[in-house]
This record gives structure tokens, C-alpha cells and sequence, in this order.
């Protein structure tokens, strides 16, 4: 399979499989082909785990995580991407697509039918446009070992915050005291296509 953030590669997938990417879903292609074998090594997970991914795009972090763990599910709500992933996860039998709402679905339940007694971590790209919501879905499950997620790098900074500062909010606050939140490295807006307007954080929980 050629190199998924080349962007040759992208623009055949899309071409092929008629996808345009979403502003409505917040689709970012990432075109640095370091970033996302970084977020996999630095997530903390390895032989004998499971991944949790949202939002999986063509694949890029994926077939990271699918290289390093025993099990990957990824939770993708654009019912346009299971064709376009049949081809780029094709080579991976550990890898298995969820097409659902991750903040409709149950977590623990999907786990428990996935993973059984595997420890899980989340690992993901998350669409900016859930950022919260999402975050709150993942712990308030109470079903993982840690979270590892790149968010836009102002929230990043936000749920990182110390007391006092600026940028302390009430979700600081409910994050830092169900978790300890660390910013892990930032990414450029340019390591995207299109480029947004922000830079990005990998964050971890």
C-alpha cells in the first residue's frame, strides 16, 4: 500500500472512491508522514493491548496502531469511508471498523465484545468538532487505561491549564481531576491538507 500521507496517494484514493473531504465532519488529511508513528509510540501500548480509535480517516494512524497492538476498532460516523478503508487497512486482520456515533455508542459494551479482558487505550485523531463531548464520552466510560488524542492545541492547552491561569475553565477542572493531562508535543497546521486555521496538540490522559 503506498504511503498514506503522501498526497498523490490521497488525491487518487479520493478521486477513486469520489470522496471529497468534510467540512461538516472535520476532515483534515495528515500529509508528515512522523506525526502519526509518534502519537502510536507515545501512547503507551504495544503487544497484548487493544486500540480504541475515532474518527480514522483513510487509515493513517491506523495502520500505526494496527502494526503495534492485538486488536484496533475504529468508530467512524461518515458512512462514505468503509469502501475507501476496505482498501487501505486491507493487509491488517487485526483491524475491524465500527460505523456509529462514538457519542451514541456503548462503550463499555463494545469493549467488552471486542477486547474481553485486553487492556484498552484510546488512540485517535479526534474531529475537532467533538473534541469535548467526546473526551467527556471516552472517560466518563471509565473503560480505559489512558487516552491519547490530538485536539486542537488551545484545548490542549486548556485541559492542561493550572489553577489560576487564563486559560483555567471548568473543564479543566473536570478533566485534571478524573485524569493527569499532558501536552505530549505539538503539530503544525501545515502537517495537514487542507490546512485549518489552528495548530493541533497531541494530549494525553
Amino acid at each position: 500500500m503506498p504511503t498514506l500521507t503522501d498526497l498523490s496517494t490521497i488525491r487518487d484514493l479520493c478521486a477513486r472512491y469520489d470522496f471529497a473531504l468534510s467540512k461538516g465532519f472535520g476532515q483534515n488529511f495528515i500529509i508528515n508522514p512522523g506525526i502519526c508513528p509518534r502519537i502510536a509510540d507515545e501512547a503507551g501500548i504495544g503487544p497484548g493491548w487493544g486500540a480504541l480509535e475515532v474518527g480514522p480517516g483513510i487509515g493513517v494512524l491506523t495502520e500505526q496502531l494496527c502494526k503495534r497492538v492485538d486488536k484496533v476498532v475504529s468508530i467512524e460516523v461518515d458512512k462514505r469511508l468503509p469502501p475507501l478503508l476496505e482498501e487501505t487497512m486491507a493487509d491488517y486482520d487485526n483491524f475491524k471498523l465500527v460505523l456509529n456515533d462514538v457519542l451514541k455508542v456503548n462503550l463499555k459494551v463494545l469493549l467488552a465484545e471486542e477486547f474481553g479482558d485486553k487492556p484498552v487505550a484510546v488512540c485517535a485523531n479526534l474531529p475537532y468538532y467533538i473534541t469535548t463531548p467526546a473526551i467527556t464520552a471516552l472517560m466518563e466510560s471509565g473503560a480505559f487505561e489512558h487516552i491519547t488524542v490530538m485536539v486542537q492545541k488551545e484545548v490542549a492547552e486548556r485541559i492542561c491549564a493550572a489553577p489560576g491561569t487564563s486559560a483555567y475553565s471548568a473543564f479543566s477542572i473536570y478533566v485534571q481531576y478524573h485524569a493527569k493531562a499532558e501536552i505530549l508535543f505539538d503539530v503544525p497546521a501545515d502537517c495537514f491538507v487542507p490546512r485549518p486555521k489552528v495548530d493541533s496538540a497531541v494530549l494525553k490522559l
